[in-house]
């Protein structure tokens, strides 16, 4: 099946993910109110909102981190709300969480090593370990480097590349521009292009509101755990609502 026509997705492309009047409690305050959202297959879908809006949550719940008191979370059609987060990682499912989170202490190569702990099949991970030292080189050069040691951008670099180590259908990012400087945003966000088109679909959770609309198929607004607004990413970023509270009010050329 053909997937995209000149840049955009088809309008039968399969549904990958689906969310249905998800509520998600922490204690007694309640972090989601009832969420609707859908991704398709190749998709790349952003979730935009300022701090406290729910983006992490959405995506802790879609993981299997946290478990929603009402509502539905279904993946290819099955229902997987109530999936544990590694048989989760097992079906396709793999986050590179906000603020990277790997592991300080072991190696770049132990770090991806740990991003394939699902997979039994030497060759198919070395496979995908050569293709991701061909989307950031860096790591490669760096594999018996201590990760506590790399710079910001290679964090990240490498908390994506472990994640993509799971051979994933779906990549959940958190923030993944998160305290870099411009130019390694910039490349990132190719990185994540390239991902896409391999066929990885993308759920993206990003505060630079501009780079990730430039980038997404789709958006949708999240607002103190409600999705307020969604709609194709260029009418988003054409939106004077959304030019005012997310992209400084600024035309979409400048």
């Amino acid at each position: 099946m053909t997937i995209f026509q000149n840049g955009l997705i088809l309008e039968n492309a399969p549904m990958l993910l689906e969310i249905e009047n998800l509520h998600v409690r922490y204690g007694n305050v309640e972090a989601l109110h009832g969420i609707n959202l859908s991704v398709r297959q190749g998709e790349i879908v952003t979730l935009l909102g300022a701090n406290g809006a729910g983006k992490t949550t959405t995506l802790s719940a879609i993981s299997g981190l946290v478990r929603p008191a009402e509502g539905e979370i279904r993946f290819e059609g099955r229902s997987i709300h109530q999936t544990p987060a590694h048989r989760l990682v097992e079906m396709g499912i793999a986050q590179a969480p906000e603020g990277r989170r790997i592991f300080s202490t072991l190696t770049v190569r132990e770090n991806l090593n740990l991003g394939a702990f699902t997979r039994h099949d030497p060759t198919q991970k070395a496979k995908t370990l050569r293709w991701i030292h061909e989307l950031f080189p860096v790591l490669e050069q760096r594999h018996g480097q201590l990760a506590g040691t790399l710079s910001g951008g290679e964090q990240q670099m490498l908390a994506i590349g472990r994640a993509l180590m799971a051979h994933p259908r779906i990549l959940l990012l958190d923030e993944p521009s998160l305290g870099l400087a411009p130019l390694l945003v910039k490349a990132i966000f190719q990185t994540l292009w390239e991902i896409n088109t391999t066929g990885v679909t993308i759920v993206l959770v990003e505060q630079n509101a501009r780079a990730a609309l430039k980038l997404a198929h789709r958006g949708y607004v999240m607002e103190v755990g409600r999705i307020v607004l969604d709609d194709q990413a260029d009418a988003l970023l054409a939106n004077p609502q959304v030019r005012e509270a997310y992209l400084g009010g600024q035309a979409t050329g400048e």
